[in-house]
């Protein structure tokens, strides 16, 4: 298996389009992460079925965010994508977030080319409300049957928020 930190940057961050490698394709409860020092995917836990991910969920190579993590992104599509693919993302937005006292951001992307919607979506105010709510509904609760209250929501922002979050992770990486 590729170690994607090595053969991957974090991309285009001032264009818009970054790099990113799916570690748990939507609708699944199991909570695959990215093992750093091993450069393998890593079965963490198995969530229980009604937290199961209601997006794709991944990493942007070469960030580091302050949970000591790559950086997590929330990867929007139809259709599940599978574990260990990456692709080029367009950053539509970060979701602001806390878990456990860690600040733990999520940049909000969608495939750079989605052909599909006609590359509909070029910010969190082009997704429908509805689905907004969904994921900070899931992410609010997510916890709730092992540490209820320990992760919260703080704020939904824009392309230009999400990038400086991602410029400061990518300088974490490099201050590793």
């Amino acid at each position: 298996m590729a170690d994607f930190n090595k053969i991957l940057d974090a991309g285009d961050v001032d264009g818009g389009i970054i790099n990113v490698v799916v570690e748990i394709p939507a609708g699944s409860s199991h909570k695959i992460e990215w093992n750093r020092e091993l450069a393998v995917f890593e079965l963490d836990r198995i969530d229980p079925q009604i937290f199961a991910k209601p997006c794709n969920y991944g990493f942007i190579p070469q960030t580091l965010d302050e949970d000591g993590d790559e950086l997590d992104v929330l990867l929007l599509t139809e259709q599940p994508l599978p574990t260990g693919i990456f692709l080029k993302a367009k950053v539509i937005g970060v979701m602001k977030f806390v878990d456990d006292g860690e600040v733990d951001d999520k940049i909000v992307v969608v495939p750079a080319d989605d052909r599909d919607t006609g590359n509909a979506y070029n910010s969190l105010a082009d997704l429908p409300k509805q689905l907004i709510n969904q994921l900070e509904y899931h992410f609010s609760h997510y916890k709730d049957l092992k540490k209820p209250g320990s992760t919260v929501v703080e704020s939904w922002d824009d392309v230009a928020e999400a990038k400086e979050v991602i410029k400061k992770s990518i300088q974490r990486w490099k201050d590793l």
